[in-house]
């Protein structure tokens, strides 16, 4: 045995082939004194090979071979056999050339080449954005168009959630999501985030039935400034100066938008801004409720504790004007068939483009985060005056783009802030690992 495995190895090393090619078309000498020499259990292993040299292609590793002939092709190249195998790693690279993808060896082991997605994340990330502004520019004008026949915010907000807890339970009875379970812990730290989801969902709505869809994205720009002040004052983290300066913008320009926009009201403006104090107190509980769950199950919970928050001020706000003429009213503007399906889609479009916002966000850095949200308000701003055609004054357009202006500048400086502090942490973690350890201690 020690002979022959010398002579298999100088025929290798002497070659300028590394890798093995099996063929029927010839056969070498060495490969019939291996077949000879081999003992039983050895010959019974090479069995595994089968005669059907044509019905697949597989990747095999190195030093893996059989009693058929055997021939030598490029140098490092993978290796190939035309011949069906029980080996778990020749059936794994078997699929994988069904498939119509590309295998490799690596380590002795077949591992099968990049998907699409791997292969060009920066379209994946793309589409993703691309959805995920056109979902919210759909929904914000569809909205808003329901508005216009059926004005109840509170009944509408309860529709967008009940969708997407419909579209959640389907989603889980079919396992795609997997339901991650839930315990009462779990639930204690979700239930904030929650009501304080539900408040923002329902002032936003009745700013959006209240004054034009692009007034309360103006107003809703202030919600940095928000976040900054919760950050200093309740939680006491200090706000570098060049944060709180490239706010100013945005206080102004908000300002200058509300002293002349056509379509302003106090309900509007004053809901925008507790929908706006809300998100901000959502984002401060949800950093204490950070868990290992992934984002899709956490906010299919976030919706159903949301919903029932939603529920009773829909029911006595608003409760008995449906009862009586709202519903009646509506159906008899647009008609049955589609004052439902106008609501179903409203909160098909809501629930699709929060998930796919979440998902977005995961995909990118901090920096691209902050650019995709400032975009996607002015995307919705441009979209809802073009629709609905609403004029707007020259004060109120400079505003706006001021507002814009202000918070595209304070995303940036915070997202690079955050960017440099994880670097240096990692730097920190990667030069001085033990002394992290010994303070662990």
């Amino acid at each position: 045995m020690a002979a022959t495995t010398s002579a298999v190895q100088s025929l290798i090393t002497n070659s300028r082939f590394s890798s093995l090619y099996l063929s029927t078309n010839k056969a070498l000498p060495t490969c019939h004194l291996l077949k000879n020499r081999l003992s039983p259990p050895s010959r019974s292993s090479c069995q595994a090979f089968t005669s059907s040299w044509d019905k697949m292609e597989a990747w095999l590793p190195l030093g893996v071979l059989s009693a058929k002939p055997l021939k030598f092709t490029g140098w490092n190249q993978n290796m190939r056999r035309r011949t069906q195998v029980d080996f778990p790693v020749a059936s794994a690279a078997a699929a994988a050339d069904a498939d119509g993808g590309e295998t490799e060896i690596s380590d002795g082991y077949a591992k099968p080449s990049k998907g699409f997605a791997e292969r060009f994340p920066a379209l994946v990330t793309g589409f993703f954005f691309f959805m995920w502004y056109f979902l919210n520019v759909i929904f914000n004008i569809l909205n808003k168009k329901v508005y216009n026949y059926f004005p109840y915010p509170y009944f509408v907000s309860v529709i967008h959630l009940a969708v997407g807890v419909a579209y959640c339970l389907v989603s889980w009875g079919v396992g795609l999501p997997k339901r991650a379970p839930i315990d009462k812990e779990l639930l204690a730290l979700l239930t904030p985030v929650a009501f304080c989801h539900a408040l923002g969902h329902v002032m936003s709505n009745v700013s959006f039935a209240a004054v034009a869809v692009s007034f309360t994205h103006t107003i809703k720009a202030l919600e940095p400034f928000f976040n900054a002040a919760a950050s200093q004052f309740v939680l006491g983290h200090q706000i570098p100066l060049p944060l709180w300066l490239s706010l100013a913008p945005v206080v102004i320009g908000v300002s200058m938008a509300s002293l002349t926009e056509l379509s302003f009201n106090w309900t509007g403006f004053i809901s925008a801004m507790i929908s706006n104090i809300a998100f901000t107190y959502r984002s401060l509980y949800s950093k204490k409720a950070m868990t290992g769950m992934d984002s899709t199950n956490v906010y299919a919970y976030i919706s159903i504790i949301a919903l029932l928050f939603c529920l009773p001020p829909a029911i006595f706000i608003e409760g008995p004007q449906l009862m009586q003429y709202g519903f009646r009213d509506a159906i008899a503007k647009v008609g049955l068939t589609k004052f439902l399906s106008d609501l179903f889609w409203i909160g098909m479009f809501y629930h699709l483009y929060n998930q796919l916002a979440t998902n977005t966000l995961e995909r990118v850095a901090p920096l691209t985060h902050a650019v995709g949200n400032v975009l996607k308000r002015v995307f919705v701003i441009g979209f809802s005056i073009v629709v609905f055609g609403n004029k707007i004054s020259t004060q109120t357009g400079i505003g706006t783009a001021i507002a814009i202006a202000g918070v595209a500048m304070y995303s940036l400086i915070k997202a690079n802030m955050e960017e440099q502090k994880r670097v240096r942490s990692l730097t920190s973690t990667h030069l001085f690992p033990a002394k992290k350890q010994m303070t662990a201690m």
